[in-house]
């Protein structure tokens, strides 16, 4: 089971070089934005990600490589 914090380090590690903003909502539910640092470019914004189903490595492995 994940942290919150271990969540975040993993998906920002797996998508880097870009960077993530997250934000955490009301229902528990994550916000993910990927942008260029450097450009400000944004690449992606996903919304509604749960975290309860994010709970082992291959789950948010199989979700990052969605997201790419």
């Amino acid at each position: 089971m994940f942290t919150l914090s271990q969540l975040r380090n993993c998906i920002e590690e797996a998508l880097s070089p870009l960077t993530c903003e997250f934000t955490l909502c009301r229902d528990a539910s994550l916000t993910l934005k990927v942008f260029d640092a450097e450009s400000g470019r944004v690449d992606l914004v996903v919304t509604g990600i749960s975290v309860n189903k994010l709970q082992t490595a291959q789950e948010v492995e199989k979700m990052v490589d969605e997201l790419r």
